[in-house]
C-alpha cells in the first residue's frame, strides 16, 4: 500500500543502522477525522543530554506517501513519566518541529528529523519523572488523551479525578493564564462574588513572579494558584487568558504560536472539567475559539469567546449616557470581530422598510450609532476592563441568568455564512453555555460586513496547522 515502497524500505534501513534499539511493526493509525489506515511504526529511545543522558521513548508512524510526506511523531511516556508540555511538544505527546513543517525530500530525512527532536529536547526536556501518586494520575489523564488522538472521547463520561468525587452545585471557574489579564479576570471574578471558588493556573516556568506572587503574600480567600492541571477538577467554566511570548515574525506566525500552547492546554482542561464552558479571551479571540472548539471536542454551545461583550457594554452606555439618545440602548449590540471590523446592529423591531416613520427611525438609529462608534473608538481594552468583562460573563453563566451577551460563537448558518468560523452574536447564556442566538434587524450592509469578516477569518485558519 506504501507508494514508494522502494525509497520507504531503503530509508528505514538507514534508521535501523543508526538507531538499532527500535522495533517496527504495522499497525492501525486512527486519525483526527475518525479515518484508519495501516501504517508502518517503530518505537524506540534516543539519548538526550540535559545534565545527565536520558533515554527519550519516542514512536514515528510513517505515512503511505513517505517519503514525500513526514512522520507522525509522538513521545511514549511510561506511566512513570509526565509530560512537559511545550512549544515542541502538546498535552497528547505529539512532537511538532521545524523539521517536521518544512519537510521536503530528498532534503528530509528521518535520521535527520530525528537528530533535531535531540537538538530541541536538549533545549527543553520534554519528559520528567513522576512521583507515584502522580504516575497513577498521569496514567489516567494519558489514556484519555489517547482516546482524543484516536477520536473515541466520549463527551458523556464524568471526570474520575480524586475518587471521582464531584462538587455538586459547587461554582468552580479556573482562570488559566497567570498574566496582567489572567490575574485581571482573578480579581474581578472574586469581587463579582460568582464563584465559590478560584484557580490560577500559572503555566509560566520557574517560581511565582509578579502578580501571581502577590496574590500569594495576600492570600485572597477562595483563590487557589496552582501549576498542575489538576487542580481545575470540576471547574463549571474554563476562562483561557494564554498568549504565547515567542519571537514570531508575521502574524500568522503569532496565531500558530497560540495554537501550539493551546495544544497543550484544551486537552488537558477539558478532560478534567468535561461538562465546563469554555472561555476564551486570548487573541485573536475568534480563531482561537474556533482552535479551542477543534481541541476540546465540546458542543459548540459550550465554546465561546469574550467577543464584543466589553464593546457591546461600552456602546450602550455611550448611547443611553453619554448620548443621551433616544433610542432603545439595550437594543444595541456591537456584532462580528473584535477590532476595526466591529459593526453596530440592533435588535430586531419589526419595523417594515416602505414606512415614513421606520426609515426616519433607522435613519435616527445610523446617525447616534455612528457618533457612539467614534466615542467608543478612544476606548482601549486594558487588561482590567477585559477583566470587568469576563467576571460579567461568568456571572451570567455561573447564576444562569439568561442574559443576552455579544459573545463569539459558531456563526456557521447565519448570514448565509457557510464555514466553521466563530462571530460575536447576542447570545442568551445559561449555566450550559449558548441557550439561543437573538434575532437582528435584517441590514444588507452589516451581512455583508459579517460574511467578509467571515471569510478572512476562515482564509486565515485555514493556513494553521491544528
Amino acid at each position: 500500500q506504501y507508494k514508494f515502497r522502494d525509497l520507504t524500505i531503503e530509508e528505514l534501513k538507514n534508521v535501523n543502522k543508526t538507531y538499532p534499539n527500535f522495533t517496527f511493526s504495522m499497525n492501525t493509525y486512527t486519525f483526527k477525522d475518525g479515518s484508519q489506515k495501516d501504517l508502518l511504526n517503530f518505537s524506540g529511545t534516543i539519548p538526550v543530554k540535559y545534565g545527565n543522558c536520558y533515554n527519550m521513548p519516542i514512536r514515528l508512524w510513517i505515512l503511505d506517501s513517505h517519503p514525500f510526506a513526514p512522520p507522525i511523531c509522538f513521545l511514549k511516556p511510561t506511566a512513570t513519566m509526565g509530560i512537559s508540555v511545550g512549544k515542541h511538544v502538546d498535552a497528547h505527546g505529539r512532537i511538532y518541529l521545524p523539521y517536521l513543517q518544512n519537510w521536503s525530500h530528498p532534503k528530509s530525512t528521518i535520521i535527520g528529523l530525528i537528530k533535531e527532536m535531540i537538538a530541541k529536547f536538549e533545549e527543553e526536556l520534554p519528559l520528567y519523572s513522576l512521583s507515584s501518586s502522580d504516575a497513577a494520575r498521569q496514567s489516567e489523564l494519558l489514556s484519555y488523551i489517547a482516546k482524543i488522538t484516536e477520536g473515541e472521547t466520549d463527551m458523556k463520561s464524568k471526570s474520575k479525578i480524586d475518587g471521582g468525587k464531584t462538587e455538586g452545585c459547587f461554582n468552580k471557574i479556573t482562570v488559566v493564564g497567570a498574566g496582567d489579564l489572567g490575574i485581571a479576570c482573578v480579581l474581578a471574578v472574586a469581587a463579582k462574588g460568582a464563584a465559590d471558588k478560584v484557580v490560577l493556573l500559572d503555566l509560566s516556568e520557574g517560581a511565582a513572579k509578579g502578580g501571581t506572587m502577590d496574590l500569594e503574600i495576600f492570600a485572597l480567600p477562595n483563590v487557589e494558584i496552582s501549576k498542575d492541571f489538576s487542580a481545575s477538577a470540576d471547574s463549571k467554566v474554563v476562562i483561557l487568558t494564554v498568549n504565547s511570548l515567542g519571537n514570531a515574525q508575521t502574524y500568522l506566525d503569532v496565531i500558530q504560536s497560540n495554537v501550539d500552547l493551546f495544544r497543550g492546554i484544551i486537552p488537558a482542561v477539558s478532560y478534567y472539567s468535561l461538562n465546563s464552558v469554555l472561555l476564551v479571551a486570548s487573541h485573536p479571540v475568534e480563531v482561537m475559539t474556533y482552535v479551542s472548539w477543534k481541541l476540546s471536542a465540546f458542543p459548540k454551545s459550550r465554546v465561546i469567546g469574550v467577543g464584543a461583550n466589553l464593546d457591546t457594554e461600552r456602546f450602550q452606555y455611550i448611547l443611553a449616557n453619554l448620548l443621551k439618545a433616544q433610542v432603545p440602548a439595550k437594543g444595541a449590540w456591537i456584532i462580528g470581530e473584535q477590532g476595526e471590523d466591529k459593526v453596530p446592529s440592533w435588535t430586531n423591531c419589526s419595523l417594515a422598510a416602505n414606512q415614513p416613520e421606520a426609515v426616519a427611525a433607522r435613519n435616527s438609529r445610523e446617525a447616534v450609532a455612528n457618533r457612539a462608534m467614534e466615542v467608543l473608538k478612544g476606548k482601549g481594552q486594558r487588561s482590567w476592563s477585559v477583566g470587568l468583562s469576563v467576571a460579567d460573563l461568568t456571572d451570567s453563566i455561573l447564576k444562569d441568568k439568561r442574559k443576552v451577551h455579544s459573545v463569539s460563537t459558531l456563526a456557521k448558518g447565519y448570514c448565509s455564512i457557510n464555514s466553521e468560523v466563530f462571530l460575536s452574536l447576542p447570545c442568551v447564556l445559561g449555566s450550559n453555555g449558548v441557550i439561543e442566538m437573538v434575532e437582528l434587524d435584517e441590514d444588507s450592509l452589516v451581512q455583508e460586513k459579517l460574511q467578509s469578516s467571515a471569510g478572512s477569518i476562515h482564509d486565515l485558519q485555514q493556513q494553521l496547522k491544528l
